[in-house]
């Protein structure tokens, strides 16, 4: 298998895995770049093809060591010589082999590129955040922001980052908030799963207790807390209340929620300010409620 097909295969893996995987895949890697970097490979491949030099054709006459070996005797006499100097020219070939080959590769690349692209759009158009109604969305985001104005302690905004200038995989952030603010963003993919939370009653692990934790962390910096590992341990913690509110059990609530610290290192290992601190336990300097025994 040639390395343009080695790399059209890994293309169509990758768009599964992107549709179908964990939300991590979308977050980290945005489809965008991953066509454009398969564009830019279809092109080199077009351009080098057509730069190479096409393989000479061989002499099949007399070769200069056949010549000093033998002389100049091989041939029988001058009527040889005259019958090929006498022989028709031959018709100009068409267009070798050669070059049309990498034309039709750049266009079956392009095919498949456009394929897929159309799979990830109408996937993303029917699944995503952006295939709910104008006024679903307004009252999903209404339900979060009456939410976190319970966890600020004052009447805040949520909002959700549809056009991607303030969170999302681009800026790799699920959230973003003014610390004392009133105004806080979600990527749509959070907002997405605390919709189907709330609006659906389905429950997602993960990416459920991800969706809670990321709407009170940024809650918490609207309420004040500026340091990022203070804000995840009080998150945590009012992510148990919050999940309960949104439809959860209080036993699936604190499991979720135990499960986004226990992630917490994995998470921050190359944002070590998000990492919590080691009074984010039971009984320690951050826990919220130190005498129910419970952590979060």
């Amino acid at each position: 298998m040639s390395s343009l097909s080695l790399l059209r295969a890994a293309l169509v893996i990758f768009v599964v895995l992107w549709i179908f995987g964990p939300y991590a895949i979308r977050s980290a890697v945005p489809a965008w770049v991953v066509f454009l970097i398969a564009l830019g490979l279809e092109l080199n491949f077009f351009l080098g093809a057509l730069r190479s030099t096409p393989q000479p054709v061989p002499d099949r006459g007399p070769q200069p060591v056949d010549r000093e070996r033998y002389g100049f005797d091989l041939w029988d006499d001058d009527e040889d010589e005259d019958e090929l100097e006498d022989e028709p020219e031959e018709e100009p070939e068409e267009e070798p082999a050669e070059r049309r080959l990498p034309v039709r590769q750049l266009l079956v690349g392009l095919g498949v590129l456009a394929s897929l692209a159309l799979v990830i759009w109408v996937v993303e158009s029917r699944t995503g955040w952006d295939a709910l109604g104008a006024d679903t969305q307004a009252k999903a985001e209404t339900r979060f922001s009456d939410e976190a104005s319970r966890i600020a302690g004052k009447p805040v905004t949520i909002r959700c980052d549809d056009s991607g200038s303030y969170v999302g995989a681009v800026q790799h952030s699920d959230g973003v908030a003014l610390v004392g603010g009133d105004l806080a963003y979600l990527a749509p993919e959070r907002c997405l799963d605390l919709y189907r939370l709330a609006f659906k009653d389905e429950v997602r692990s993960s990416q459920t207790g991800r969706g809670l934790a990321v709407l009170a962390h940024e809650t918490w910096h609207l309420r004040g807390v500026s340091d990022e590992g203070a804000t995840e341990c009080y998150a945590l913690q009012s992510g148990v209340e919050l999940g309960r509110r949104l439809g959860l059990s209080e036993g699936t609530a604190r499991q979720l929620m135990r499960q986004q610290l226990a992630e917490n290192a994995l998470r921050t290992r190359g944002n070590v300010e998000y990492l919590v601190p080691p009074e984010c336990r039971n009984g320690g300097s951050l826990d919220l409620d130190a005498d129910s025994g419970r952590f979060p």
